[in-house]
């Protein structure tokens, strides 16, 4: 009885609404109807009053909203039955002029329409939409994500990201996909043959592929991210895999001697301990400011290992993915093409530029941050890393994805903007 009772506020089918049609058409009353589908009589009159349609007349094909002025309507159309189905007269005797009857099929495509009409638009006031789109804009122009803005300003307007999406695409706000960074395309990649590294098969990408999934999660993936073709310096990235921590080290040329720089100093600001226990494990490219593994395994406090270096195949550089997708993140902040010049960089440059990426909310951390896990898991360890690179967390309201950012610190320094 209660499955009986909870299926009346269903949605009625096509294959009911093909019932109730033969129904009528052989005089059945409502309540055997109902009985018959189990649902409420209600429910079938209701059915047959909202999605009848006329069969002959003004109007014909269209849905019964009122009775046409000028016509003689029949009284069975004013109560039951409502339409013309089961009418004796129906084919060949009735000289009524404007008809309507029951017909699943029009009565189904009215329901779906209908339906489709209400999950239309936007079920909010012109006011709080304008507010929210205002948020999203700004938010947009700081180069955040809409699953970062969903998440972020739950408390203002709660939504999904794919609302966010749609909005956007709909044009409310006068907002665009164009001014979504990922709204793009990309060319088919070309397939290559796989040619393994020439630093030898005990650094290859074979052998890092050996190691238990446990050590290779606790990995680093380490790239370089270059300017303008005439810049002479560049930026060595290094991503931790267990925090999707992105950090950036400024280097004076492209050269293997530059990056083993950057990582001892790096080492002897945050102690080989540290070192070991972040960039124990490092997987790279074949790049020639990677060539000299010695110098980049070497430790600079000791004459002994610091970490193991392993390369990727030959132009394979999805093998070390993550750190090419988060280079997208940096890319907003340091886009190609605006004639950003890598030489006027400064390392407090890319102390800003590792605060606001590092500061983003991620969903695949639970729109937590990439510090605040770091913060989490290392406690004392990770102040130690955050306090040597220049690294502090930001707050979402100032949280800035664009070169805006580092344009404001070097003001204040009185240099001149990147841009």
């Amino acid at each position: 009885m209660g499955k009986d009772r909870q299926r009346k506020y269903f949605r009625l089918t096509r294959a009911e609404r093909s019932s109730i049609e033969r129904a009528m058409d052989k005089r059945s009353s409502a309540r055997s109807i109902a009985r018959d589908l189990g649902r409420s009589p209600s429910s079938i009159t209701d059915e047959i009053r909202r999605n009848r349609t006329v069969c002959k007349g003004p109007g014909k094909g269209e849905r019964v909203i009122d009775f046409p002025e000028g016509q003689v309507i029949c009284p069975k159309l004013e109560s039951w039955p409502w339409v013309c189905n089961g009418c004796r007269l129906r084919r060949y005797h009735c000289s009524r002029t404007w008809r309507c009857e029951y017909s699943a099929m029009r009565a189904q495509a009215i329901a779906d329409k209908e339906l489709k009409d209400a999950r239309r638009g936007v079920n909010r006031e012109e006011v709080e939409l304008e507010e929210a789109m205002a948020a999203i804009r700004a938010d947009t122009a700081r180069g955040l994500s809409p699953a970062q803005i969903a998440a972020c300003r739950a408390a203002q307007f709660d939504v999904s990201p794919s609302t966010v999406y749609r909005w956007i695409a709909a044009g409310y706000g006068g907002m665009s996909n164009l001014e979504l960074r990922r709204k793009v395309g990309y060319k088919p990649r070309k397939e290559r043959v796989v040619k393994s590294t020439s630093h030898g098969s005990e650094h290859s990408f074979a052998a890092f592929s050996a190691l238990s999934e446990d050590v290779r999660l606790g990995a680093c993936e380490m790239d370089t991210v270059i300017g303008r073709s005439r810049d002479t310096r560049c930026i060595l990235t290094l991503y931790l895999r267990p925090f999707k921590m992105q950090l950036a080290l400024l280097l004076g040329d492209k050269t293997s001697s530059a990056a083993a720089t950057a990582l001892d100093t790096l080492e002897r600001a945050i102690g080989k301990p540290l070192f070991q226990r972040l960039f124990g494990l490092i997987l790279t490219d074949n790049g020639t400011e990677f060539s000299n593994t010695a110098t980049i395994e070497r430790s600079a406090l000791e004459d002994t290992t610091r970490c193991k270096v392993y390369y990727c195949d030959v132009r394979q550089s999805q093998q070390k993915s993550r750190c090419e997708r988060n280079h997208v993140e940096l890319r907003k902040i340091l886009p190609k093409g605006r004639g950003i010049a890598f030489d006027d960089l400064h390392t407090r440059d890319l102390a800003i530029l590792m605060s606001h990426l590092n500061s983003q909310p991620r969903a695949s951390l639970a729109m937590s941050t990439p510090i605040s896990l770091l913060k989490g898991a290392l406690k004392e360890e990770a102040d130690v890393l955050l306090d040597a690179l220049g690294i502090e967390e930001v707050a979402y309201d100032v949280l800035d994805m664009t070169v805006e950012a580092i344009n404001r610190e070097r003001r204040k320094r009185g240099d001149k903007p990147l841009v």
